[in-house]
Parts: structure tokens; C-alpha cells; sequence
């Protein structure tokens, strides 16, 4: 079903506005907007598709308002947004072919893994530091390798490239969102090009979340500036935490089962 009524619409606008203030922080977004189409009845790929289109409004506002603020620099910038775009063309040419299952199962463990990291980190720098792998491995490895997850799935893209950047670039906490937001600009929109080609993408839909996703994401961006480590830390703990959660009961993976044997009863429904 690709048709919504009015007020599923206005749910998923609502919805998509709080996925744009979560996602220009820490990530996260499609943890919100991807389940929601799908409840909303969209097919599974269309459902990623679209949030896709809608993701590209929030991500290039955030980015926008980051580089106004002068924590974007092209010239550092622009190879990792190409890597992202390369990766994510990559992992969205597969969408259809690789098993969802495989790649949900997966992904519980990491997040909670990068949600452990930063909560039992040092306190977060806001400088930079010298970074623990060499710009053109970081470059040429990792960002392709989180644009292709882009491609493929997307829920958890940022909390990738927000761990990438800090842990491995070197990055202060602030250039470690926006380059995050730069990098998954990028992905977001080869992914959407990719899957365009293929009639995946509910247009309509699309473009009115993608309004309320701006607008989202330019208050999100904006508080992170304003706030810095004080608000990024803890909201990409939570944000892991409940995108692992989330992840881990509707993967028909080992999770599930886990989740159901320690009294998660509700999850075999």
C-alpha cells in the first residue's frame, strides 16, 4: 500500500519532525521513520526507500547549518562525502538481493558496542587529536563501508560514522557531528539516486516528511552546537541502546529468541 490516510499522514509528519532533531545530533533517525512506514503499510524496500528521500531534507539541513556555523571545511570534507556516496550506491544496488535478516542480526551487538563506548569513555574532547588510523585508510575504508550500510539498510548510519570519526579521525566531539552530517548527506542522496532508478520511492510521502525532517534538523543541529558534548554524548547512548532494542525484536535473528527466553514474551507475536 502506497497510499496513507490523512491522519496516518499526519503522524508520520510528526513523527519524521522528532527523527530530524534526533538524527542531526546523533544519528538515529530512521529508527523512527523506517518502522513507521512500514506500519504505515509500506512495502519493506519502498519503506527504506522513501525514508531515504525524506532523510536527504534532514541530513542537508543539518549539514547547512553546521557549515554556517564554520564547522565544515569543503576541502576536508569533500573526499569523505565521495567515499560515503561510492559505499552507499554500492550497498543500495544490493537492497533487494542481500537477506534483511543477516544484516538486522548483526547489527544489535555493534550498536550496543558504540552506545558502551561513549558512555564509558573519557569525557569527550571538544578539540580534535591525532588520529588512530591514517586519513586515507579512514578514508578509503571505514566511510565506504558505512555509506554501503547506508544503501543498503540506514537506521544507525550516524551512530557509525559518529564512532568512525572520534574514535579512529581523531575528531572533537562538535567536527565529529558534522563531518557526520556531511558524510551522511552524501550517502543519503546516492542511495536515493540508486534506488530511484528502481521505482522504489513514494514521492509524495516522501518530500512532505522530508519537510518536517528539515525543519527538525535544523533545530537538532542547532541545539548541538549550541549544547555540544553535553547534549551529543548522552543522546547517542540512548539512541544505540533503543535502535540495538528496537532492531534486536524485529529481526526474526537469534536476539529475538533471547529476548523471549528471559520473559520478552511479547516478541514471538
Amino acid at each position: 500500500m502506497n497510499i496513507v490516510s490523512p491522519d496516518v499522514f499526519a503522524a508520520l509528519f510528526a513523527l519524521t519532525f522528532i527523527a530530524g532533531f534526533v538524527d542531526a545530533i546523533a544519528g538515529g533517525g530512521g529508527l523512527i521513520t523506517v518502522p513507521a512506514l512500514a506500519l504505515a503499510g509500506l512495502d519493506p524496500v519502498v519503506a527504506i526507500a522513501t525514508s531515504k528521500l525524506q532523510a536527504c531534507f534532514g541530513s542537508g539541513a543539518a549539514t547547512l547549518t553546521f557549515w554556517r556555523a564554520g564547522h565544515i571545511q569543503w576541502r576536508a570534507v569533500w573526499p569523505l562525502m565521495l567515499a560515503a556516496a561510492l559505499g552507499s550506491i554500492i550497498g543500495a544496488s544490493f537492497l533487494t538481493k542481500l537477506p534483511a535478516d543477516l544484516v538486522l542480526s548483526a547489527l544489535p551487538p555493534v550498536l550496543t558496542a558504540v552506545a558502551l563506548y561513549f558512555a564509558f569513555s573519557p569525557r569527550l574532547r571538544q578539540a580534535d587529536a591525532p588520529p588512530r588510523v591514517s586519513p586515507v585508510l579512514f578514508t578509503c575504508a571505514f566511510v565506504p563501508l558505512v555509506g554501503a550500510y547506508d544503501g543498503i539498510f540506514g537506521p544507525g548510519t550516524g551512530s557509525f560514522y559518529m564512532i568512525g570519526f572520534v574514535a579512529l579521525s581523531g575528531c572533537g566531539i562538535l567536527r565529529a557531528t558534522a563531518r557526520t552530517k556531511a558524510a551522511n548527506f552524501a550517502s543519503n542522496i546516492a542511495g536515493l539516486a540508486t534506488l530511484s532508478l528502481g521505482g522504489h520511492i513514494v514521492w509524495t510521502l516522501g518530500l512532505a516528511m522530508g519537510v518536517a525532517q528539515m525543519l527538525g534538523a535544523w533545530l537538532g543541529a542547532r541545539s548541538a552546537i549550541g549544547a555540544g558534548a553535553r547534549l551529543i554524548k548522552p543522546l547517542v547512548i540512548v539512541v544505540c541502546i533503543l535502535l540495538a532494542g528496537r532492531l534486536a525484536l524485529d529481526s526474526n535473528g537469534p536476539w529475538r529468541e533471547i529476548l523471549r527466553e528471559i520473559g520478552f514474551s511479547f516478541v514471538a507475536r
